[in-house]
């Protein structure tokens, strides 16, 4: 068993699909619809990313998010702010902090980890 897909819940699932496009490199796999889309890695390999419509709000502190790995942190969330992204002002950092938590375009929390 493996995980085939992170799905993600969005007001804009098109608008959703042009920031994680550009964010990650992905494509999508069919036709995109206005209410689902799958989104997959174009080098093939990888987890894809599900978005679907939803209603529902935003959690502050979702149970699920992202890590995006990186070994240029800062390069690459200034890149996904000029995406669309949004910074979160989260209470919760630690001193020593290896991430950064941003918002995607609707609102979906994920973080940047200084990684290697």
């Amino acid at each position: 068993m493996r995980v085939g897909s992170v799905v993600m819940g969005a007001s804009d699932v098109r608008r959703a699909m042009e920031f994680w496009t550009r964010a990650l490199d992905y494509v999508p796999r069919d036709e995109p619809e206005d209410t689902w889309v799958v989104l997959a890695p174009s080098s093939g390999g990888g987890p894809n990313i599900s978005l679907g419509l939803s209603e529902t709000p935003v959690q502050d502190k979702p149970r699920v998010h992202l890590d995006l790995y990186t070994d240029r942190q800062a390069d690459e969330v200034e890149r996904l702010v000029g995406l669309g992204a949004s910074r979160v002002d989260w209470p919760d950092y630690p001193p020593d902090a290896d991430f950064v938590v941003l918002a995607d375009p609707e609102g979906n929390r994920f973080c940047v980890i200084q990684h290697g």
